[in-house]
């Protein structure tokens, strides 16, 4: 009895060890169950930024257009009417600043024409723009400004009466982003001041209220800077300079925003009746570029939309 005894107890111990192994080949991949399989964790969506898609501002006037430009690709797209052009007014100092600083090099900034510099591009002042504008050669250095950054639409006005004024250069939307992205990359003013300058820009400082706006200067932060989310803004720094005028010759305000950051150069500009005012021109700046803006942050701006069809 005790030999078969032993026999039974050895075949039930085999038995016990066998089916474990066996179900531990199963969840090896061996059998039909599914092995467990980690799930990876989503990617980050890349960061906000202005990218291309329909824009519509409730707008009237004689002119309004708009240009974008992707830093990255340089695509330029925007209005219809991209290529048209209309007076920069003092959007332009700012190529005369970087012209300046260009044609400086290497040599040390002096202390009035770093004044000059940095009034003529916080302050928009015209005294110090005209400074500048002697410095490098009156109209020689708009002929600089178009072959040195590859603008096409851009030519001297021809208002009669204000022939060879600078503020008077007829510049279009498409024109005005090349200025920015050359600036930004560093053609315009040259590698030793383009920091410097860029950074001018992001200082620019104040509003359309008219304790701001004075004879010969006046506060330039507002229009695209306004529409943009904190989620952009504080991606970097964003240089800008603005152009505003209200002009009796044809009674109305030329008003023109340019901004630029690491991946994109807008610019919006515009003419309309003076009686709606500087803030009329300001609002629809900050609107085309809440619009551009991808992905949309929903209700976080409050500026103004009206869908009255891509100008």
């Amino acid at each position: 009895m005790r030999p078969r005894l032993l026999a039974v107890m050895a075949i039930v111990l085999g038995i016990a060890l066998i089916i474990p192994a066996a179900y531990a080949r199963l969840d090896d991949g061996g059998g039909d169950r599914e092995a467990s399989v980690p799930t990876p964790a989503p990617s980050p969506p890349p960061p906000p930024t202005l990218a291309d898609t329909p824009v519509s501002v409730s707008f009237e006037g004689e002119f309004f257009s708009w240009a974008l430009m992707d830093r990255q690709t340089g695509t330029i797209s925007g209005a219809d009417n991209l290529a048209d052009t209309s007076s920069t007014e003092s959007m332009i100092k700012v190529w005369f600043a970087a012209d300046y600083l260009n044609r400086l090099g290497d040599k040390s900034l002096s202390t009035t024409m770093r004044n000059a510099v940095t009034t003529a591009i916080r302050d928009s002042n015209d005294d110090a723009a005209n400074l500048l504008y002697r410095e490098v050669g009156r109209s020689a250095t708009i002929d600089r400004m178009v072959s040195t950054c590859g603008l096409t639409d851009t030519k001297p006005g021809t208002v009669p009466g204000y022939i060879g004024w600078w503020s008077f250069t007829q510049m279009s939307p498409r024109d005005a982003v090349r200025l920015g992205d050359c600036i930004a990359d560093g053609t315009a003013a040259g590698p030793t001041w383009t920091d410097f300058l860029l950074d001018e820009m992001s200082q620019v400082r104040g509003t359309t209220a008219a304790d701001d706006q004075k004879e010969r200067s006046g506060g330039g932060r507002w229009g695209i800077i306004d529409g943009l989310p904190e989620s952009i803004t504080s991606q970097g720094p964003v240089s800008m300079k603005n152009g505003w005028t209200a002009l009796n010759y044809d009674g109305n305000w030329h008003v023109n925003c340019l901004a630029v950051a690491d991946q994109w150069s807008l610019a919006v500009m515009m003419r309309y009746p003076q009686q709606s005012g500087l803030d009329y021109g300001s609002e629809a700046c900050a609107s085309v570029a809440t619009q551009l803006v991808t992905p949309q942050p929903g209700a976080a701006l409050n500026v103004p939309r009206q869908p009255t069809g891509k100008l």
